[in-house]
């Protein structure tokens, strides 16, 4: 017999390219999750996969059939999401995507939370500082900084962050404080880079007074939770979120340098691709965000 599940699968191996992939997304086995694009194709009466020894591509019936696919899923949730709108129940699933750093220090005991209070609330929680689209990533809500040219998207202003210079007190024992910016480029910094960009120009207000320096360093990593780690054991100086940094400069593993010049601050949001995405689950998180947020920044 048919399952939803199905549906949902064909459309995961098409996603990834891999069956093996989207059996670990589903929790199957390879060859179940075989066994289940076998199923959807005795139903339907023709391949919808073309299979080789190297890759997976759809048929021209595939093709046809996935975007009727996609229809029906989104459909289905619609009307889900509708429904738990009107009772205003807390559960479903919730996809979200968010920072690599936010999400593994902060982020993950705050939903913890949240579940024990919603037990109906599922979390599929993915971490990356990549900046993709929505669409892109399946998911239905994004925690980011910055803002993003989509105006389409409807987003939630959850906090102004802002950004500290820091380093371990083990790192400015040997090497001395920066007095000012320019005396960053005798220092090693630790960079991060976002969709194979690396930031080295650091921007800062003096006296309302805009200025950057460009830095360099002997480390860069696409996870801002390295960064993080790097500047704790002291390999350099770091230009971080003030909320990604707040336990440890509260715990002093790190202090912040520079506070007459203050680097520019970021926007936190929380993205929706759609308004029909806008559950009464996402809006409590909103809510819970904003507090959290607040109250974190408030402790350092």
């Amino acid at each position: 017999m048919l399952q939803l599940q199905d549906l949902k699968l064909f459309c995961q191996i098409v996603a990834t390219g891999s069956i093996s992939a989207a059996a670990r997304q589903f929790d199957l086995t390879p060859a179940a999750a075989s066994a289940a694009l076998k199923r959807l194709e005795l139903y339907l009466g023709t391949a919808l996969i073309i299979r080789s020894t190297r890759s997976l591509k759809l048929s021209s019936a595939g093709e046809k059939f996935l975007q009727h696919c996609q229809n029906a899923l989104t459909a289905l949730e619609q009307g889900k999401q509708e429904l738990t709108e009107q009772s205003g129940r807390i559960g479903g699933e919730l996809r979200l995507t968010a920072p690599s750093d936010l999400g593994r220090n902060l982020l993950l005991p705050w939903l913890d939370e949240l579940q024990d209070q919603h037990p109906e609330l599922r979390i599929r929680l993915e971490l990356s500082d990549k900046i993709a689209g929505l669409a892109a990533e399946q998911v239905d809500v994004a925690l980011r900084y910055g803002s993003l040219p989509d105006s389409n998207l409807v987003s939630f202003h959850i906090a102004d962050v802002p950004r500290v210079i820091c380093a371990a007190p083990s790192y400015l024992n040997k090497h001395g404080k920066p007095l000012h910016p320019i005396d960053l480029q005798k220092h090693n910094c630790l960079l991060y880079l976002i969709d194979q960009r690396t930031f080295a120009n650091w921007h800062f207000g003096y006296q309302d007074d805009p200025f950057s320096i460009s830095v360099s360093g002997n480390r860069v990593s696409n996870d801002a939770e390295i960064v993080r780690r790097w500047a704790v054991s002291g390999k350099g100086i770091a230009l971080k979120s003030a909320l990604d940094m707040s336990e440890d400069l509260r715990a002093g593993r790190v202090v912040s340098l520079l506070p007459e010049f203050k680097p520019h601050f970021q926007q936190l949001n929380l993205l929706c691709a759609s308004r029909a995405q806008v559950s009464p689950t996402v809006l409590l998180l909103r809510d819970e965000l904003r507090v959290r947020v607040a109250r974190q920044l408030a402790r350092q």
